[in-house]
């Protein structure tokens, strides 16, 4: 077993990137985190083991300069030893620094010297990377021990790579991008927002991801905080909710728009629901396409977040997070699929997966199931001290008012260029309007929608709200 195959042998997997995982006979000294006590060969011992043991506990700490410090070490003394190769590369896996393993582990690796279990670390790293004539290198290499019960396995690599080659994407192609150096937006209490420049007309279009911390429907109401949000105090969990997604049908290039809206909806709502928990501090990323010919507009992803992905927005993010979620959504034949994966980021491992799946008739209750499990999952609980928060009672017309908020907030901070707007089509229009007295929370947010579109110069229809005095101080503080 690679190191890989503990949070990436997963069903339903969508971005192809590795083969199937079948049992393997190198699970011993490939799974160094099944085995905390010791490198998985007893030849590592005298002062090698203590070094190799103190690395992966800088590892885990997130100290990586001083894990790779005590690597040079290492390999100083024994950096032709298999087992030493086999336990760096597996650490280095398991907690996510796949160009460290590259870098560490491949100048060193020798197939007949150092055997397959070494190999086929450095063989999954490049698939993960996307680098498939790397990852086609070290295969020879692992073909040529001619070790029959490695075959199936070392077929399944050989299939991911004629994927790779086929498509020639580059490292992270088709998936989202590595965050900037600096946040794109960090949008703050004072709802703020630092922009990237508008590039040259030569420059080709790039992502930007824009980070909210706060619940999208909240900026605005800054003057009424104590109010509506629960202040975020002691010990808490940080959660990262990522665009989704959005997966085309077969044989198209480009996901319908309910599908693009669900990709960006989901994460500002659970980043909502998170918010009103004490044990969670929540953000949502979403992302932004910068495009020279068309301005900016709402980005699409057409491949689930990568682990490379997930590691760049770990080590940039300004806050240690302690879970990131992502996943997808696709629509096939009128029929809706979901799927969610919490990522635990101490041990750089997939923990949950959640799917849900439903028709037209069946979303409000499909999803809010998807919800009710997520918060149990999450030991989510709700937080008395400010605005009582209650799942929406519908949660399709909830999801679109999000994507509708999420669209004006980036539009009113210039993120977003006004013509590029995603067009509501009419039964989301008709829907969205429906849960706007649902609840105080739901008032609110339907306010600060009405503030931004008719800064933008769009119409928002009136409709009944909460009679709660919270939402007429709201309104008033809007000026609506």
């Amino acid at each position: 077993m690679g190191f890989f195959d503990r949070f990436r042998a997963q069903p339903a997997r969508t971005d192809a990137t590795l083969p199937p995982s079948p049992p393997s006979p190198l699970a011993p000294d490939t799974a160094p985190s099944a085995q905390p006590a010791a490198p998985a060969s007893p030849a590592t011992s005298g002062g090698v083991k203590p070094l190799l043991l103190a690395a992966r506990e800088k590892l885990e700490a997130r100290d990586l300069p001083a894990a790779l410090a005590l690597y040079e070490q290492v390999l100083a003394e024994a950096g032709d030893r298999a087992d030493v190769l086999v336990t760096i590369s597996g650490d280095l896996g398991v907690n996510g620094y796949l160009r460290e393993i590259i870098d560490l582990v491949a100048p060193r690796y020798d197939a007949h010297r150092h055997g397959p279990a070494t190999g086929v670390n450095l063989v999954q790293a490049y698939l993960a990377l996307r680098e498939p004539d790397a990852a086609q290198h070290v295969l020879d290499l692992l073909f040529a021990l001619n070790r029959p019960e490695l075959e199936d396995r070392l077929h399944g690599f050989s299939n991911a790579i004629a994927e790779l080659l086929l498509s020639r994407q580059s490292p992270l192609a088709g998936a989202p991008p590595a965050p900037p150096s600096s946040p794109a937006d960090d949008a703050s209490a004072a709802e703020t927002a630092d922009e990237t420049e508008t590039p040259s007309p030569a420059e080709p279009a790039k992502i930007d991801l824009v980070t909210l911390s706060k619940p999208i429907w909240f900026y605005g109401l800054e003057a009424l905080a104590p109010r509506i949000l629960p202040p975020k105090e002691g010990r808490l969990r940080r959660i990262a909710f990522a665009q989704l997604a959005a997966l085309p049908a077969a044989g198209e290039n480009d996901a319908p728009a309910d599908v693009a809206r669900l990709a960006r909806a989901v994460p500002t709502w659970l980043a909502e629901t998170f918010y009103f928990s004490p044990h969670y501090a929540p953000i949502a990323i979403v992302g932004t396409l910068n495009d020279p010919s068309r301005g900016r507009r709402l980005a699409e992803f057409p491949a689930e977040w990568s682990s490379d992905n997930l590691r760049q927005l770990i080590d940039t993010h300004s806050e240690p997070l302690d879970y990131v979620v992502t996943g997808a959504v696709r629509a096939v034949a009128g029929d809706y699929e979901l799927s969610l994966r919490v990522w635990e980021v101490k041990k750089f491992r997939e923990r949950k997966q959640f799917v849900a799946r439903w028709t037209p008739a069946t979303a409000d209750a499909e999803l809010a199931q998807l919800h009710e499990t997520i918060r149990a999952f999450m030991e989510w609980s709700a937080d008395t001290r400010a605005l009582a928060y209650t799942p929406p009672p519908a949660a399709q017309p909830w999801l679109e008012l999000h994507d509708a908020s999420l669209a004006a907030f980036l539009a009113d901070k210039g993120l977003l260029a006004r013509d590029n707007i995603p067009a509501t089509d009419a039964p989301a229009a008709n829907r969205a309007p429906l849960v706007a007295a649902a609840t105080p929370l739901a008032s609110l947010a339907w306010l600060t929608l009405t503030a931004r579109e008719n800064r933008l110069g769009v119409p928002v229809p009136r409709v009944p709200l909460s009679p709660d005095p919270l939402v007429t101080d709201a309104a008033a503080a809007l000026g609506l």
